[in-house]
């Protein structure tokens, strides 16, 4: 009877007050044999996944790191174009979709990977009136400083909110110099913006600065840098540096950029890593222990390498 029962409700896709009908049995009766079908392994139900779907990876990292949420991957082979556009298309696709309204949301600045996701994001059919703002100062060398310009409005207008911009370098070549932009009343206004952030979407830096960044002029010398490794330095968000284990990097070069801060970052309701490739992987891994992110967007290799 059990396996009768069976059959009829997952082969013949017959529902249970029809089989009751068909059998002179209750309802409750075909319930309890379909229970037990399960429960005794004649019947076992398999999701069977598309390609590019990877729900039990995500599902790792959310469990061993702590997150609310992970999207994961393809990771494109070796091309890591492809990688990006993937990376930054998922993101896109999170952002639409959990968006809500008169949100805060901060924006990094100097990240391809960022103009990626804004690059695939689609308009909201409807306005969100989020209040979009830079958590990275995004003045730089003029040729660089349209692609943060672009990153921030443009993100603005898909979401139909307002953008406010950071009137600030990311990095000044001395404290004295950045506190001049430090100490102007509007940048002030917007740095007290940063306590009431809903969402953060940032990237995720290795020590070596990525293209856009160095174009942009934000960046510290060679030796810096240097310096920074030698001090543990592994990656950074938002150019504030952190080793293997996510610590903050304690350096007087922090007095010298204009961003959100990781404690910060860390009290944000959803703070969105958007990274992946081979390059990145230390940063990420040093990022996720730090608990600085608590939604990560990353490639299925990355995302496995992160598991083992």
């Amino acid at each position: 009877m059990m396996t009768k029962i069976a059959r009829l409700y997952y082969e013949q896709g017959m529902r249970q007050s029809e089989i009751a009908t068909r059998l002179t049995l209750s309802q409750a009766s075909v319930s309890r044999f379909l229970k037990r079908a399960q429960d005794e392994g004649i019947v076992r139900i398999s999701v069977n996944m598309p390609p590019g779907i990877y729900t039990e990876l995500e599902e790792t990292l959310m469990a061993r790191f702590g997150l609310q949420n992970a999207i994961v991957v393809d990771s494109g082979g070796n091309d890591d174009e492809l990688l990006q556009r993937n990376i930054g298309a998922a993101a896109a696709y999170y952002v639409e979709t959990t968006i809500r309204q008169n949100q805060i949301v901060g924006l990094s600045s100097w990240s391809e990977t960022l103009l990626a996701m804004v690059d695939a994001m689609h308009q909201l059919p409807r306005a969100t009136n989020a209040q979009v703002i830079q958590i990275l100062g995004g003045i730089g060398n003029p040729a660089a400083e349209a692609h943060a310009t672009r990153l921030l409005e443009r993100f603005a207008r898909l979401v139909r909110g307002t953008a406010i911009n950071l009137p600030a370098p990311g990095i000044m070549g001395t404290e004295e110099s950045m506190s001049v932009f430090l100490n102007d009343p509007y940048v002030q206004r917007v740095q007290t913006l940063f306590a009431d952030v809903d969402m953060a979407l940032v990237g995720i830096g290795d020590v070596e600065p990525s293209k856009l960044l160095a174009q942009s002029g934000n960046q510290f010398s060679a030796a810096e840098l240097e310096t920074l490794r030698e001090q543990g330095a592994v990656g950074d968000i938002l150019l504030r540096f952190f080793d293997a284990d996510g610590r903050p990097v304690n350096s007087p070069l922090n007095n010298r950029v204009a961003s959100m801060t990781l404690e910060q970052l860390r009290l944000v309701e959803r703070s969105v890593g958007i990274a992946g490739g081979q390059r990145k992987f230390d940063a990420i891994l040093g990022a996720l222990r730090g608990g600085w992110i608590n939604v990560l967007v990353t490639d299925q290799v990355t995302a496995e390498n992160l598991s083992a």
